[in-house]
């Protein structure tokens, strides 16, 4: 099923638009499973499971961190990820940055928008973010490279378009902005992947549509 499923999605994406398979609670052979069957990037929300992912993994894959990352797991998360999709915060910015340079690493970021001014949810304010993605480009081991968006965690998949418009207009308006590049906007899951795609988006992050649902029981 999930080679199926994988095949169906890579498909039915533009060329353009990268695939992250959201695998929060998954094996490391499920994740293998969806790697043979055509996923290059696998996205982790939590450090745990991506540290025992990883180890089972490492580097025929690139990855992406897309849950809220914790300034006191950074040391860790920067030695196993190639991106970390959800930068929210200066703090957080600067604790990369010299986690990277120990390293002698340079590491991609995206910002996190929250673009519906969620008080409830991580990620900047729209009418923050140029302010921090100026601080970001100043940092020599951060490379930023894009946006990223939640969207509503519920309802109708139809009700995240205007969040998505928001954040593409925001991605934009920043194109303008001296030693920044723009590369990537990411957003969408599983049910409005496909309405993000029509707004803007370059990755999507889809689990559940490609790993099925998971097992509770």
């Amino acid at each position: 099923m999930i080679e199926e499923n994988v095949k169906a999605i890579l498909a039915g994406l533009p060329p353009d638009v990268l695939l992250v398979a959201a695998a929060k609670a998954r094996t490391a052979d499920e994740i293998k499973r969806a790697i043979n069957a055509g996923v290059s990037i696998i996205g982790e929300n939590y450090l745990q499971e991506a540290e025992a992912a990883y180890a089972a993994i490492g580097r025929k894959v690139s990855w992406h961190f897309i849950g809220h990352l914790q300034r006191n797991k950074v040391k860790k998360a920067v030695r196993i990820f190639d991106m970390i999709e959800t930068v929210d915060s200066l703090r957080l910015a600067v604790k990369l940055d010299e986690e990277c340079a120990r390293l002698s690493k340079v590491i991609s970021v995206l910002v996190e928008v929250n673009s519906g001014l969620e008080s409830q949810k991580t990620g900047v304010f729209p009418q923050e973010v140029e302010g921090l993605v100026n601080k970001l480009a100043s940092m020599k081991n951060l490379k930023v490279e894009g946006l990223m968006t939640m969207g509503p965690r519920s309802g109708e998949p139809e009700e995240a378009r205007p969040y998505f418009t928001e954040t593409k207009r925001l991605f934009d308006r920043l194109q303008n902005l001296p030693n920044v590049r723009m590369r990537y906007l990411s957003m969408g899951m599983s049910n409005t992947y496909q309405i993000a795609i029509e707004e803007g988006a370059n990755i999507v992050r889809v689990g559940t549509k490609l790993f099925a649902e998971r097992d509770h029981g």
